[in-house]
């Protein structure tokens, strides 16, 4: 399964999928809207800036929003900077060598393969607006009642 630090990616990228065309929204926003710690959002999303997901500007009015289109965005993108997830090929019991004649090995294989495949098929499109359904504001509302915080 994917980190909390994944987790908080992804959910944090739906949130922006969220938002009107040429705006940003502030990490802080973005984190108390997910239930996220507000550093560590920053960081995670000055991460995902560097590998080209995040667009992100300084000053007022400045914040974070998506470098492209959410339905080009899939949930793999987001993860595999953070959780490495193409390294799942190994053995799952972590044995350096592994000729995957044991039995689990065979197990694993279509598990992680149907697992892997959700990933790059699902986009962050998909978890937009589905991030923190049922509370009050959108980020939008919030980014436009408080500023970018």
């Amino acid at each position: 399964m994917l980190s909390t630090t994944a987790l908080h990616a992804v959910r944090a990228m739906g949130e922006l999928a969220d938002l009107e065309e040429g705006h940003y929204a502030g990490a802080v926003a973005i984190a108390e809207k997910i239930g996220a710690p507000r550093n560590y959002l920053g960081k995670l999303l000055q991460s995902l800036s560097s590998h080209g997901l995040v667009d992100s500007r300084k000053g007022a009015g400045g914040g974070f929003r998506l470098a492209r289109p959410a339905d080009s965005i899939t949930i793999y993108d987001v993860v595999e900077p953070i959780d490495r997830v193409s390294r799942w090929n190994g053995c799952f019991l972590g044995n350096r060598s592994c000729n995957g004649t044991c039995r689990i090995h065979r197990r694993y294989g279509p598990v992680r393969e149907a697992y892997l495949s959700m990933l790059r098929e699902s986009t962050i499109e998909e978890v937009a607006g589905s991030v923190g359904a049922g509370q009050a504001a959108t980020l939008q509302e919030a980014v436009a009642a408080g500023g970018q915080r």
